[in-house]
């Protein structure tokens, strides 16, 4: 598997270049959020639900710990509540990371307050608990760029007062248009966005049953999509190819070795979700003063 996913990544580094993005007009034709800490590097360090190596996913320590590690944004998952609020979490159910047990949905907001969402990783943690989205944003505006995934068991058929709306209420609310990216495995979801704010900066996140075979760049022209992001495992000559000509924005998940950062820098990609943001950090830095 290492051999062929170094080999993928090689014949990326020979069909684009580091500077790629900036180089082929891409901010022109791609809606993209402002980060707040821009080093006009063309490449963003994306910490995956925050700095989730060392803190417990998806909770306020772990987005304040990945402000500090040097990421540049954050990504996070958000669910609704029985009552309808944005929670961040990311699974289903809530027996993995909490102390409480069967589906979040089941649950009111101040039912998911009482439970402990810190123990799981380490009983230090035991005060962590599930942050609402409005919580997230009231910390990360004037701070820190976000990536929004809306989870595929939150989307609906109906627009109204679905998880995105009411997402991006929010999201306007505290003033954060400007420096969030929402993306979703659910294609309904990608086009309800677009729908209520054409504005918004979208990644359509690969889901191979509602892709039909597509391309990437027909996909994200079908959805109306701003970026492209998938898992490195899912890259291919072919996909590589196509994002190259097309000057995609691509994003890619979830990537904690150095060696395979160094090559996805070297290949173009516009960022990086990792579990260890000062990881990523310091190996763009190598690869920075490397290039100098």
């Amino acid at each position: 598997m290492r051999i062929k996913v170094l080999c993928l990544i090689l014949a990326f580094v020979s069909i684009r270049t580091v500077n790629s993005p900036a180089q082929s007009g891409m901010s022109q034709t791609h809606n993209l959020p402002a980060l707040y800490n821009n080093d006009d590097d063309d490449f963003i360090i994306i910490a995956h639900r925050g700095a989730s190596a060392y803190y417990p996913e998806n909770t306020m320590i772990a987005f304040e710990k990945a402000v500090e590690l040097g990421a540049e944004m954050i990504e996070l998952d958000i669910a609704l509540s029985k009552d309808g609020i944005p929670v961040v979490f990311h699974d289903a159910k809530l027996n993995r990371h909490t102390n409480g047990t069967s589906y979040l949905k089941y649950y009111t907001l101040e039912e998911l307050k009482k439970l402990d969402a810190g123990s799981w990783f380490d009983p230090k943690f035991s005060n962590q608990t599930i942050p609402t989205l409005q919580e997230v944003l009231e910390f990360a505006s004037g701070e820190i760029a976000l990536n929004i995934e809306i989870k595929t068991e939150a989307v609906s058929d109906n627009i109204k007062n679905g998880i995105e709306e009411k997402a991006l209420q929010l999201v306007k609310k505290l003033g954060m248009e400007n420096h969030v990216l929402f993306s979703s495995f659910d294609y309904r979801a990608v086009r309800h966005l677009k729908k209520l704010d054409p504005n918004m900066p979208v990644a359509l996140l690969y889901e191979r049953r509602q892709s039909n075979r597509l391309l990437p760049h027909q996909l994200v022209e079908t959805y109306g999509a701003d970026a492209f992001n998938c898992s490195y495992r899912q890259l291919s000559r072919k996909w590589i190819a196509n994002l190259n000509e097309h000057h995609i924005p691509t994003f890619i998940y979830t990537v904690n070795s150095q060696n395979r950062m160094q090559k996805l820098i070297e290949g173009g990609v516009h960022g990086i979700f990792t579990d260890k943001p000062d990881v990523l950090r310091n190996v763009v830095k190598q690869y920075q003063s490397q290039e100098q």
